[in-house]
């Protein structure tokens, strides 16, 4: 069953990474989520953006290539994506699922210096088996990256950024796992379907409206 939780605006929080508070523990909450995170989560530069880049409103996404749950999402943002033209999503590469979960979300951020992000997301969240070295490279084959240059930009610093940021963040909103939804100041954890997608990004428009 998908959690709801809202935003603790925590002025005690805000001293410590990146001034990033964390998620309260029920819906009771009404806290606005303060302007320090809500950058850090939707207007990070080393975060890739899909949909409408200057939509009204930002959708982030949590998600570790070998959590079960986050491949079942893939259709289901692809179609969000495609019924809502004003709706903007950043990805949040959240690897909890050890080692192979790192090299595809490297592997993965890599991919956008060679404008293949969602191509190589796609293969990654549809292929069979688990995401490892050897399966991360042969799908980067397959769409067409080139490989030598994906290893190099694998170790790039705005890549550890990244990665770093995902954790901290998850770490001070005490994010439950993958895949995590945020918007406006609501999180939902867990498979969701495309009508509860598009509840929380109703709820978030008419919160920031």
């Amino acid at each position: 069953m998908p959690t709801r939780r809202r935003i603790l605006a925590s002025a005690a929080a805000l001293g410590a990474t990146a001034g990033m508070p964390a998620f309260a523990q029920g819906v009771d909450r009404p806290n606005p989520m303060p302007k320090e995170l809500r950058d850090a989560l939707e207007r990070s530069p080393n975060a890739p953006v899909l949909g409408n880049p200057d939509g009204d409103i930002t959708l982030t996404e949590f998600f570790d290539y070998n959590c079960q749950f986050c491949r079942k999402m893939i259709g289901t943002m692809q179609k969000l994506i495609a019924s809502d033209p004003q709706l903007r999503v950043v990805y949040r590469e959240w690897p909890v699922f050890g080692e192979g979960s790192e090299f595809a979300a490297r592997a993965s951020l890599a991919s956008l210096d060679q404008g293949k992000y969602w191509q190589l997301h796609a293969a990654l969240m549809t292929m069979k088996g688990r995401a490892v070295e050897a399966t991360v490279i042969r799908a980067a084959r397959k769409v067409g990256l080139d490989e030598a240059r994906l290893r190099k930009d694998m170790n790039a610093p705005r890549i550890d950024e990244h990665l770093e940021r995902s954790f901290a963040m998850a770490d001070h909103m005490g994010l439950m796992g993958t895949p995590t939804f945020i918007a406006g100041d609501e999180g939902v954890f867990g498979e969701l379907s495309l009508e509860e997608l598009k509840g929380l990004v109703a709820r978030a428009r008419k919160t920031l409206g």
